[in-house]
């Protein structure tokens, strides 16, 4: 059978092209290249026939931070480099944002092409560094920013319609559930297709939270009275995991 796009490749064949485009880096950077690495499930060994290339290429620091995304298909696979001078990418490292869960994994590990003075190893240290109340600062803001606003197009939804819309809405509030778990513990999540499997396995969830991720897991998204329950199940647990974790998720009527 003919198949368009991606195609099965090994993993030897991939590492190859790995090694072709850190060549082709060498030649367009020349002195400007720090290191080169790879990450995804590549650098931990766990890609499949399908996966595509993802690769850091860091540049020395210059006059003005370099950032920009070399993504393209060839048609049988597709890869994606990220260029960005040091400075840039110590400082995504050492950042704290909703997604920590799940987008700062490549900055613990890589799978080093190139890397003559030790970059990737400060890098490391530099995704170490956010403190305690960097985090919980970080786990406010999704409790405000995302749960709050989840909630409410939750009840709107239920109250208006259309309830078409509640399956998204609960995959969203399963998601971002578990990006504070990863957050409250500082657990990094090893794939996007692992988030909810390893979200359920960690200490400390908020009550409600099984079910919702449950629900999202099984797909058994068609009956909108279901989905509203088990979601402000899932609501209620989380104020009281706020409440007894000290995040704040209230303020006086005008904070500013």
């Amino acid at each position: 059978m003919n198949m368009n796009g991606p195609v099965k490749i090994s993993r030897t064949a991939r590492l190859l092209t790995c090694q072709e485009i850190a060549a082709r880096m060498h030649e367009v950077y020349g002195e400007q290249l720090l290191a080169i690495g790879v990450y995804g499930s590549v650098s931990r060994g766990t890609d499949g026939p399908f996966s595509d290339i993802e690769m850091f290429c860091v540049l020395r620091e210059s006059n003005e931070p370099v950032e920009f995304t070399h993504e393209w298909s060839t048609g049988p696979w597709k890869a994606e480099v990220n260029v960005c001078s040091a400075d840039v990418i110590l400082k995504m490292a050492a950042t704290v944002e909703e997604q920590w869960p799940l987008t700062h994994g490549p900055f613990f590990s890589q799978l080093s092409l190139y890397d003559p003075e030790g970059f990737f190893p400060a890098l490391r240290k530099a995704a170490e560094s956010p403190s305690k109340d960097d985090f919980d600062y970080t786990i406010k803001e999704v409790l405000v920013g995302e749960m709050c606003e989840f909630i409410g197009k939750l009840r709107n939804a239920s109250l208006n319609g259309p309830h078409t819309y509640l399956p998204f809405l609960a995959m969203q509030f399963a998601q971002s559930g578990a990006m504070l778990i990863g957050l409250h513990n500082r657990k990094l999540f090893s794939t996007g297709s692992m988030v909810l499997p390893e979200s359920v396995q960690l200490p400390d969830r908020p009550a409600g939270f099984d079910n919702v991720a449950g629900l999202v897991m099984s797909g058994e998204l068609a009956e909108p009275s279901k989905i509203v329950t088990v979601c402000e199940d899932f609501w209620n647990g989380l104020v009281d995991w706020a409440a007894k974790y000290g995040y704040v998720m209230t303020s006086e009527r005008i904070p500013f």
